[in-house]
């Protein structure tokens, strides 16, 4: 399966957001991909609860996910659309960071909310509060499709290695990681959680990510790290897409799940054990 991992610097303006993905989209269908991936929060990367709550729907109303259904069917393509913020119905008026598989008939076959809030201070400067806006998921997904059944996660997921086993223990072959990730934690762990995350499940990951300093018309800019990767299943880093936006292609072959997992049986050696 050729993949495409669409790394891009969103705005705060959703409008724009899919002006760039169905930009992407259609370089990455010129180039025979027939799965595309984009990062979190896709249509609106902002640090304004104010500004999110003026510019987010629900998702039944949401322009962003309804015009690429639209490119998905168009183009004949399964879409990943790593994130969008999109509203709920929560009496607090917290949204969801909700991940969406899209077939190539232009239907959504699978959602994810995200499970893990990124409630850090990476530093004085750097303090992040996502489930101040966020509810976090409750439920796990693994979504199966003609070439591979995928387990969805979303950036912060990555630091629990629970999650992804689980995943894999339930059939997937592919974990997805779109990312926002910072450029601080990004330059210390980024690389060693995937590669940590494919090696112990015997997975490809996918992180399509977002990168650079992203204008905000309200509220402070964010700034992340990029380096979309692909990860192989015996842990080699298949593609690193830099900090520069683009589309990285990558060439799957699923039989190598099939192999790593034939060569360190990992996922079948779980052993109960007391304490500490």
């Amino acid at each position: 399966m050729r993949t495409a991992l669409l790394q891009m610097t969103s705005s705060d303006d959703p409008a724009e957001n899919l002006k760039t993905v169905q930009r992407m989209m259609a370089e990455a269908v010129a180039s025979g991909a027939g799965f595309v991936l984009t990062p979190e929060v896709t249509n609106c990367l902002s640090g304004s609860r104010t500004h999110q709550q003026q510019v987010l729907r629900l998702e039944e109303e949401d322009p962003t996910l309804a015009a690429l259904c639209d490119a998905a069917a168009r183009h004949g393509v399964w879409l990943l659309l790593g994130s969008l913020g999109v509203k709920t119905d929560d009496a607090d008026g917290r949204f969801a960071n909700r991940q969406f598989l899209i077939s190539p008939e232009g239907d959504v076959v699978a959602r994810y909310d995200k499970i893990h809030m990124f409630d850090v201070e990476v530093s004085v400067e750097e303090t992040y509060r996502e489930s101040d806006g966020y509810r976090p998921g409750t439920r796990a997904v693994v979504a199966t499709t003609p070439f591979a059944k995928i387990g969805m996660s979303i950036c912060y997921d990555v630091r629990f290695a629970y999650l992804h086993r689980t995943l894999a223990k339930a059939g997937a072959q592919i974990l997805t990681v779109p990312a926002a990730f910072s450029h601080v934690t990004g330059a210390a762990h980024w690389h060693a959680l995937l590669r940590a995350r494919a090696i112990e499940t015997g997975c490809f990951v996918l992180a399509p990510a977002q990168t650079g300093t992203h204008p905000a018309s309200r509220g402070p800019s964010r700034r992340t790290y990029g380096h979309s990767l692909a990860v192989a299943p015996w842990g080699e880093v298949l593609a690193d897409a830099g900090t520069d936006p683009g589309v990285c292609i990558v060439d799957l072959d699923l039989e190598k799940v099939e192999e790593a997992r034939k060569r360190v049986p990992s996922l079948t050696h779980d052993r109960e054990f007391d304490g500490p």
